[in-house]
């Protein structure tokens, strides 16, 4: 399809007119004088002859040429672009922070993997989390790791490869044997301050409570609110454990209903998988469609032709323009008693 990226410059076709109604060809006048001896009169004073007054005219190929011209210089300042077909492209609408706890409880065997071999919980969830990843093809992911502090293991990616290799060089307790929930939650947030989208969603798998953040974790889930993130929050292990590794339900309940996300308790991986299915539910896939035309500027063609075809005439009247000087020359010379003058 083709489109005038400046069509308001049709307006000037009829200039060319206008000009010439407004001003007028030049016109000069001479004196001449006719008589009926002009060739022994030349011959007599030795002058060589001059032309008198003349008006140029156009031939018609000329005439039309000019017209054909200046429409074709017009077309090209008007830039006619040929547009395709549209193109439509699908990128991510959303940001998918995973935060995975890496303290020491995590060591407990008491997940049984597809095998049903028993593993720890940490080698559970990533089995898992690699499962849940595959359908969420389009959404970027992060990853944050937390014990005694939390770290960015993997800012937000489109590449779910790397995503799951970074995933999977994490281990028990190389972030700290404690739980500093609330700091990976504000961590969590930093990292969905430099975000464009609008749908956060911030995953949080622990299987103890909060040991010593400086933001306490409801805290951290009033700011997560304030800057549209969602928490969906699985507690891993058994409810009824003590001390540092008992789960607080309350808090990680809490913080769910804050922003609006959800609370799972994951006593085996089945659960854990059924927790992954109800936030995939949850959150379906979104997608922001991008459609864009290609355009490609065809200026260029009019005015090489106007180009070209000047080029061929110019040529064409030099070579005529120097066959009728040597004819001029050649029937120069006036016959008079015999003799050439």
């Amino acid at each position: 399809m083709l489109e005038l990226a400046y069509p308001w410059l049709l307006l000037i076709l009829p200039l060319p007119l206008l000009v010439n109604l407004i001003l007028p060809a030049h016109r000069e006048q001479k004196s001449s004088i006719q008589v009926p001896f002009f060739n022994r009169l030349v011959a007599l004073t030795g002058e060589k002859p001059s032309k008198g007054a003349v008006v140029l005219q156009r031939m018609h190929f000329q005439k039309i040429w000019l017209l054909c011209s200046w429409v074709l210089i017009v077309i090209a300042m008007t830039k006619p672009e040929y547009v395709g077909a549209p193109i439509v492209t699908e990128k991510s609408g959303r940001d998918l922070m995973v935060a995975v706890d890496l303290s020491g409880s995590m060591d407990a065997t008491d997940f049984l993997n597809s095998a049903g071999l028993q593993v720890d919980r940490l080698t559970a969830v990533k089995s898992v989390l690699e499962e849940f990843v595959s359908q969420r093809e389009h959404d970027r992911l992060g990853l944050i790791v937390f014990g005694d502090g939390p770290f960015l293991q993997a800012p937000f990616t489109e590449d779910h490869k790397t995503w799951l290799a970074l995933l999977d060089e994490t281990e028990i307790g190389m972030a700290g044997l404690s739980t500093a929930l609330g700091d990976a939650i504000g961590l969590s947030i930093k990292s969905f301050s430099n975000s464009d989208t609008e749908n956060r969603v911030l995953i949080l798998l622990t299987d103890g409570n909060d040991t010593g953040s400086k933001v306490p974790p409801v805290e951290a889930a009033k700011v997560a609110k304030k800057y549209e993130v969602t928490i969906y929050a699985i507690a891993i292990g058994d409810p009824e454990s003590i001390g540092e590794e008992a789960l607080d339900i309350e808090t990680l309940q809490r913080i769910a209903e804050i922003t609006g996300g959800a609370y799972y308790q994951a006593l085996d991986r089945k659960q854990l998988q059924k927790a992954y299915k109800q936030i995939t539910e949850l959150e379906p896939a979104i997608f922001e469609s991008l459609s864009y035309r290609p355009r490609q500027s065809l200026h260029y063609y009019p005015l090489a032709i106007v180009t070209v075809v000047y080029l061929f005439f110019f040529l064409l009247m030099s070579v005529l323009s120097f066959r009728l000087q040597r004819g001029s020359s050649a029937e120069g010379y006036v016959d008079v008693g015999g003799k050439d003058v």
